[in-house]
């Protein structure tokens, strides 16, 4: 793709799920698109349709209404197999509860996105990006044995290895205190800087908000800017 080609596109997105009072509208023709290297935060109340966005443009979910394309790819036509492959080739996820596998070391949970896209070295990359978010030490660990800050950041690690173009991240300080939420923010944005990827964030957070530079503030399913 040319690099003036915007990297996400999202075209008059909407999403309906049946309720028994009806058919609810969580997304209603939602319309913009992010260029590389870009920040961006969508946010808004609670309830606003912030986490199933984020999940329709990464394609984990598909849309009721409208088109998603990453990287000049078509995310609604390709099927369920397709869209996985293609996020383990593009894209990185980092979430507010960690998603973590307990029975696996730290250095085994990085490594593992790394193995399911057979990546040439998973190791030797799992352990560069562990240095890079100051985990060398903790490396051997197991995720229950860590704060929850050191938690994120191994999170933040396994999204970054394998040099995705796209990273999406849901509430990334919500379970964590003011002091170490600043630090993942920082970690978050000077990985994102390092690796000239582009970083779309869900938050509601204003401090998080504002350190993008742009917000997408949703209100009811709707984007009141943009």
């Amino acid at each position: 793709m040319s690099g003036h080609e915007p990297l996400l596109r999202a075209e008059h997105l909407g999403k309906q799920v049946t309720s028994p009072n009806g058919v609810l509208a969580i997304l209603d023709d939602v319309s913009f698109s992010v260029g590389r290297g870009a920040s961006v935060a969508i946010a808004g109340p609670s309830g606003s349709g912030k986490s199933t966005l984020l999940g329709l443009l990464a394609g984990l979910d598909v849309p009721t209404q409208g088109r998603v394309w990453l990287d000049g790819e078509d995310l609604s036509a390709l099927g369920e197999d397709q869209r996985a492959q293609w996020r383990a080739r593009q894209i990185g996820f980092v979430f507010q509860s960690f998603h973590l596998l307990p029975g696996l070391s730290v250095l085994e949970n990085v490594m593992l996105p790394l193995e399911l896209a057979g990546a040439p070295d998973p190791e030797t990359a799992a352990r560069a990006t562990l240095a890079s978010v100051g985990l060398t030490e903790r490396a051997n660990y197991y995720p229950p044995k860590l704060s929850g800050g050191e938690q994120q950041r191994v999170a933040i690690a396994r999204a970054y290895a394998g040099e995705p173009a796209i990273l999406f991240a849901d509430e990334p300080t919500g379970n964590l205190d003011a002091a170490t939420g600043r630090l993942i923010i920082d970690l978050l944005f000077r990985l994102n800087a390092e690796h000239h990827s582009t970083l779309v964030l869900v938050t509601h957070d204003p401090e998080l908000a504002g350190r993008c530079e742009r917000v997408l503030n949703l209100h009811a399913g709707r984007l009141i800017t943009s």
